[in-house]
């Protein structure tokens, strides 16, 4: 559900083992506001601040939070960077290549990923790199972006999340997927 300004997430299981749960950790940090409910959370319209964030023991969750760093204005700092080699693509590598289209210096040192936020995102032409995770992530950062996007290979969702781009339509993003079976 989304509407004046907030996202409803229901059937979150808050009190999971997986590491993704992190997230809320991470949206602390970026002064997010949210809150936590019975069934889920209810994220509010906010200004992400820039962050510092250890993602070593949840890499899946750095695409996310390069696409949140985007629209910090200041340098977020992602700790972890070292895991992403072996994913479906390099995702450090990925990261910085396709945010860079969109106008997001991501620079890796060692083992952490630092992204100059300024608030603001172009749309671009930008490629999956046949990651789900980079998909998604691009996907997100394009919801606000200046201008449209169009993500190559978004195809890759399907690997675990079938219905993303349905769930963004229905959330009213404005999605089209002429090349998407």
């Amino acid at each position: 559900m989304l509407g004046r300004g907030r996202l409803r997430l229901q059937g979150l299981d808050l009190g999971s083992c997986q590491s993704d749960r992190a997230i809320l950790q991470a949206l602390d940090a970026a002064g997010v506001v949210y809150a936590i409910e019975a069934k889920g959370i209810v994220v509010h319209r906010s200004t992400p601040r820039a962050f510092s964030f250890d993602a070593t023991s949840c890499p899946d969750l750095f695409p996310p939070l390069v696409a949140l760093a985007a629209y910090a204005k200041g340098e977020s700092l992602i700790l972890g960077a070292n895991r992403l080699l072996h994913k479906e693509s390099n995702r450090a590598q990925t990261l910085m290549q396709e945010f860079a289209k969109m106008g997001v210096t991501i620079l890796q040192e060692g083992d952490r990923l630092v992204v100059q936020g300024t608030g603001v995102v172009q749309g671009a032409a930008v490629s999956a790199c046949g990651d789900h995770r980079i998909a998604m992530a691009l996907a997100v950062a394009a919801l606000a972006a200046v201008g449209s996007t169009e993500i190559s290979g978004a195809e890759a969702i399907k690997k675990s999340y079938p219905a993303f781009f349905a769930d963004l339509s229905v959330l009213g993003a404005s999605v089209s997927l002429p090349h998407f079976n």
